[in-house]
């Protein structure tokens, strides 16, 4: 019953009693953010949805216009504390997850959920195996199982069957447990970057993409 009918209630509920205090820091963050790089305060990314379904995560921009898409070799996105494609305001507001607070419109939208998997890219649906489509089931979460109590640790497969684990446990206290645990792990900041074996190689790779992108924009 809460998972069919009284968790999409709740979602709108909470999302519409936040909203007012994420136009504050709409009002706060979203200037600087378009003055310190000169574009788009918001960074619009394809997500597979509920039931396979691509629908647009709405994000604050974190990156420098044009960065370059780095992955892991697991498919998973590159991310690290000193990534040169990161702004100045877009550590901070990662360091402190408020890039992630626009998908309080997608929770109204009915594209997410409040707790849920968070979301994967629209390519990572080919790269599923055996059971892993299960983490379709259900609404992708802003926040969910894996980012409360795992964050950035664990390969991208463990994350997808700790999703499906969550789905086969899916309850109202369940969900409220991982609000919780999530609130305290983004106020310690705990696990936010993940260092990959080939951390280096992939900096340097970055370094060069940045300033190949420098030289592009000084030439023309």
């Amino acid at each position: 019953m809460y998972k069919k009918y009284f968790k999409r209630i709740l979602d709108l509920i909470l999302a519409l009693i936040a909203l007012p205090f994420w136009f504050i820091i709409l009002i706060i963050v979203g200037p600087v953010i378009y003055f310190q790089d000169k574009g788009s305060i918001f960074y619009n990314a394809p997500r597979l949805g509920k039931d396979g379904n691509i629908f647009k995560m709405y994000k604050f921009r974190s990156m420098k216009v044009n960065a370059p898409d780095i992955r892991n070799k697991d498919g998973s996105t590159f991310n690290s504390e000193d990534d040169p494609r990161l702004t100045k305001i877009g550590k901070f507001i990662r360091k402190t997850s408020l890039d992630e607070t626009p998908q309080l419109l997608n929770v109204i939208k009915g594209d997410m959920s409040i707790i849920g998997p968070r979301p994967d890219l629209p390519e990572h649906r080919l790269l599923y195996e055996g059971n892993e489509e299960r983490k379709l089931e259900v609404r992708p979460g802003i926040s969910g199982y894996n980012q409360a109590y795992y964050r950035n640790t664990v390969p991208w497969k463990e994350r997808i069957q700790n999703d499906i684990y969550y789905i086969d446990h899916l309850s109202l206290w369940f969900d409220i447990k991982i609000f919780f645990k999530t609130a305290v792990s983004v106020l310690k900041r705990e696990d936010i970057y993940v260092v990959p074996a080939n951390s280096m190689e992939m900096a340097a790779s970055i370094e060069d993409h940045v300033e190949a992108d420098k030289n592009t924009r000084v030439g023309t």
